[in-house]
């Protein structure tokens, strides 16, 4: 029996760094994979192949829509080519696993394929996927076994016409209508994509608002460029029941008054969230404790009530985001070596990848607001900066809100062309504890995107934005 000093169950951007980590730290590590490739839902169907598709759909929508505008003549129609599109979002995912394999060797990582399961506390049975079997002894184990797409009680998943995000990152055609259910990330990205391609596309949402866990002043100025974009949005509209035919889904649902509304398409992508993940993991034979959520329980130090064994990422409490994971695997590793590592989960960021981008870090005014907590507000929009004009990404703005009485940066909240990259500069500044003060009198390159956050830092400073 082969034995470790840590053991991987899960092979995503948490368990992968978890591994990297751990032997970096001098440990005999093991990770397990149910799948044949590594890197888990995010490089494999999330992340990074939406990424891929999202950046096609640009390019596309700009040779259609803008090319023009920059003296840009295409002689013809400009075509779409899908299956091309598919190709080459695939190739990109085969590109990062592969990856990932290769760090596994330079770190003389062990990596078996197949599910791995609890035999008691320090044993993992591994299935393999030629139904081989074996077991392997660890004196650490991490679960890092991620989430599943979630649905809804009634409604049926049968990847044709009711899809989750899985089957939407590989469609065969560009879907005539496409009817998503749950304005979060997941539907909102997709959604995009399919309707720069041509698709009529409908968002019904439960709550009255898109990316409900965001600002409010992001989810209204995300909701109107998407709706200039063509996307139709129904919140406060509650899904009730779903009925497909062999090319037509119908969906009824309640508006806000209680009235039944109708919706028909001939594609449903069913985007509620997702589940932690941890079937046929037999936790209870190592005697690990799962929420009522079925999340794994854990203690500030990533614990479970098992001494020796952890869980991270998406399966534990918390934002299901990639690089919280990823951050977790480290803090655990460290963790198992001795070190005292630290995480600020308020430090976390969360990005939206529309165009134009969302991205947030810290407390929304909301969560001020009810927490009673004194702050002031400095806002800048994008369409004054000269790099916007010149780039023609003139939608968004960037918002930082600060403590009243101290100036500390307390969340900063944007929605633009490349806030997905600036959101770190508010990270950096928070880790810190820069006061709004202090972002204002650093020198930003000009013309840049960047300097919407110092003339938003100013803004909040003493109101003084420099251009607007």
């Amino acid at each position: 029996m082969s034995t470790y000093d840590v053991a991987i169950i899960g092979s995503g951007p948490g368990g992968y760094v978890a591994a990297i980590r751990c032997a970096q730290l001098g440990m005999k590590t093991a990770i397990i994979e149910k799948y044949s490739t590594l890197g888990g839902t995010c490089l494999n169907v999330g992340c990074i192949p939406s990424k891929a598709l999202l950046d096609s759909s640009h390019h596309y929508e700009h040779a259609v829509k803008h090319f023009a505008d920059h003296g840009i003549e295409i002689p013809g129609d400009v075509k779409i080519n899908l299956e091309k599109m598919i190709a080459r979002k695939q190739t990109v995912v085969d590109q990062t696993c592969d990856g990932v394999s290769f760090l596994m060797k330079k770190n003389n990582i062990d990596v078996f394929e197949g599910v791995g399961a609890f035999k008691d506390a320090t044993h993992i049975n591994i299935t393999k996927t030629d139904g081989g079997k074996e077991t392997i002894e660890a004196k650490n184990i991490i679960i890092a076994t991620g989430s599943k797409p979630s649905t809804l009680p009634f409604i049926k998943i049968d990847k044709k016409r009711v899809i989750t995000s899985t089957e939407a990152l590989k469609l065969k055609e560009v879907p005539k209508h496409m009817i998503i259910i749950g304005g979060g990330v997941i539907g909102l990205e997709l959604g995009q994509v399919y309707r720069r391609l041509g698709a009529d596309v409908s968002v019904i949402e439960f709550m009255d608002r898109i990316i409900p866990g965001m600002d409010m002043a992001l989810s209204r100025e995300l909701q109107k460029v998407m709706k200039k974009q063509g996307v139709k949005f129904y919140t406060s509209h509650k899904v009730t029941a779903l009925k497909t035919t062999a090319k037509e889904v119908t969906i009824t649902a309640d508006d806000k008054k209680g009235n039944p509304v109708e919706f028909k398409g001939d594609y449903c992508l069913v985007s509620v969230g997702r589940r932690p993940y941890t079937d046929g993991l037999n936790a209870e034979a190592a005697g690990v404790q799962l929420n009522e959520r079925g999340q794994v329980e854990v203690n500030d130090h990533l614990q479970t009530n098992v001494s020796n064994i952890y869980a991270i990422g998406d399966v534990i409490k918390g934002a299901m985001l990639a690089h919280k994971a990823e951050e977790e695997g480290t803090f655990v590793a460290e963790t198992i070596a001795g070190q005292k590592p630290h995480i600020d989960y308020n430090l976390i960021p969360g990005v939206v990848y529309t165009w134009p981008e969302v991205a947030a870090v810290g407390k929304t005014e909301e969560e001020l607001k009810e927490a009673g907590v004194k702050y002031k507000s400095g806002q800048f929009p994008f369409r004054a900066l000269g790099r916007s004009r010149a780039s023609a990404d003139l939608d968004g703005f960037v918002k930082i809100l600060a403590d009243e009485a101290t100036d500390e940066v307390l969340g900063v909240h944007m929605i633009g062309a490349r806030c997905a990259d600036l959101i770190a500069e508010a990270v950096t500044a928070m880790e810190f504890r820069a006061s709004a003060e202090d972002i204002s009198r650093m020198s930003h390159a000009h013309p840049t995107f960047a300097e919407a956050v110092k003339e938003a830092a100013l803004a909040a400073t003493d109101n003084r934005a420099l251009h607007v």
